[in-house]
């Protein structure tokens, strides 16, 4: 795991790697966009390739200790001591990568945990994304951007978006001005209290 902490500020990010390759384009994208925080803003990157997760089991109606190993307890530390956690996987199948999703399943876990209040610590932060797609019509990203959003709708958590770029071979995604640009100011746009449709009165046909 690659860590850079300080203290000595309120506000930290945690940027989680989700690509089945190291130096993937979200990760390049991710890492254009996090050139741009304050450098008194803490960043910690966790490569999931690098703390890997066993698939999950859902133990929550089980008796007994939760059987969670030390990646497990290095990642939930890290996304509750982050106050902007930054998922950052390419689009994999209209939707976020394996390890990402492994990665949110263990959410669930957590949120069991006797004495974790891991909900309660996780209401009012930030959740943001960043992918990169082959495809040149961003609607198709439609479904990692709902996974994102509903999954900090349900936490209680804002919602920053998704930071979307074009590129398919390593490095493409250099070539892409407009995402480039999108990266220059995507922390700095607003991040309101993520909600699901039927709470803020949106028809979900019409989103």
């Amino acid at each position: 795991m690659t860590t850079e902490t300080d203290r000595g500020t309120t506000r930290s990010f945690l940027f989680v790697l989700g690509s089945s390759r190291g130096d993937g384009n979200s990760e390049i994208l991710a890492r254009t966009a996090a050139a741009q925080l304050p450098a008194d803003i803490p960043q910690r990157w966790v490569d999931l390739n690098l703390t890997p997760l066993p698939d999950f089991e859902d133990g929550r109606h089980d008796t007994g200790a939760w059987p969670g190993g030390e990646n497990e307890e290095e990642l939930r530390r890290a996304t509750t001591e982050a106050t902007d956690i930054v998922v950052v996987s390419p689009l994999y199948w209209y939707s976020v990568s394996a390890q990402t999703k492994r990665y949110l399943d263990y959410w669930s876990g957590w949120l069991s945990l006797p004495g974790g209040g891991f909900r309660e610590r996780m209401a009012g932060r930030s959740l943001w994304g960043v992918t990169v797609m082959a495809h040149d019509e961003e609607v198709v990203a439609d479904g990692l951007v709902t996974t994102l959003h509903h999954t900090a709708a349900y936490m209680g958590m804002r919602f920053g978006g998704v930071l979307l770029g074009n590129g398919s071979r390593p490095g493409q995604i250099r070539d892409d001005e407009r995402a480039a640009l999108r990266a220059k100011t995507f922390f700095r746009s607003a991040t309101p209290l993520a909600l699901f449709p039927y709470e803020d009165g949106t028809d979900p046909e019409e989103s």
